[in-house]
């Protein structure tokens, strides 16, 4: 599962990544608000991991705007500021949780779960389409209560339209999704992974469809 963390100090962003990964988590990393604002309207994140003093302004400024457009992703602040006014600030802005700097990465690890854990968050809930159901928390799909097996990419586009149901999702969001808003992708790479997925679905009787719309993404819907 894929984490946003927003930090200008290279340092702590490098330990930050390093530390995620060893916990099993995908991670991209920004340094200011505009790129984190703009990466966000395009790209799902299981998280978002937010400093507030970054170059470009104060990180609550990316937080109103989130909650503004009814943007759910939890969000994790991560600041030197202590006091008891910035932490409420903070959590009225609309922070998920609020950790102050220096931390321990266990601490934050620990938050992170429970974040994820919460009601319609990746942890702990499973999403249906007729008969195809996703775990999120095993990142297992099963179809008639089968568990079936499909490589890291076709199950990482299936969570996606899952959790998109009944809304396109666009060829570039598939994209970030799965090699990050900055990985370099061949131009068929979403194509061939999209057409793979359809093929096991319809092979293993899965009563869903994977529609492809010309020119905007793709959407999938239980079989008519």
């Amino acid at each position: 599962m894929r984490l946003l963390v927003v930090e200008d100090n290279e340092q702590l962003a490098e330990l930050l990544t390093k530390g995620l990964q060893a916990a099993g988590y995908e991670t991209d990393v920004l340094s200011t608000l505009e790129e984190a604002s703009t990466v966000l309207r395009t790209t799902f994140y299981a998280a978002l991991i937010l400093d507030l003093g970054l170059p470009d302004g104060d990180g609550l400024a990316l937080l109103r705007e989130l909650r503004h457009r009814d943007n759910p992703i939890p969000v994790i602040v991560l600041t030197a500021r202590g006091g008891l006014h910035d932490r409420v600030q903070g959590l009225r802005s609309g922070a998920d949780d609020y950790l102050v700097k220096p931390f321990a990465l266990e601490e934050l690890l620990a938050r992170l779960e429970a974040q994820l854990r919460r009601p319609g968050q990746l942890l702990g809930s499973s999403l249906r389409i007729a008969n195809l159901e996703f775990d999120t928390r095993n990142r297992q799909a099963s179809i008639d209560d089968q568990p079936q097996v499909l490589s890291a990419r076709e199950t990482a586009v299936l969570e996606l339209l899952m959790r998109s149901k009944g809304r396109v999702v666009s060829k570039k969001q598939v994209e970030d999704h799965i090699f990050g808003h900055s990985g370099e992708v061949a131009s068929n790479a979403i194509e061939v992974y999209v057409h793979r997925l359809r093929k096991q679905l319809s092979e293993r009787g899965a009563k869903v469809q994977v529609h492809t719309i010309r020119g905007v993404g793709y959407l999938i819907a239980e079989e008519k």
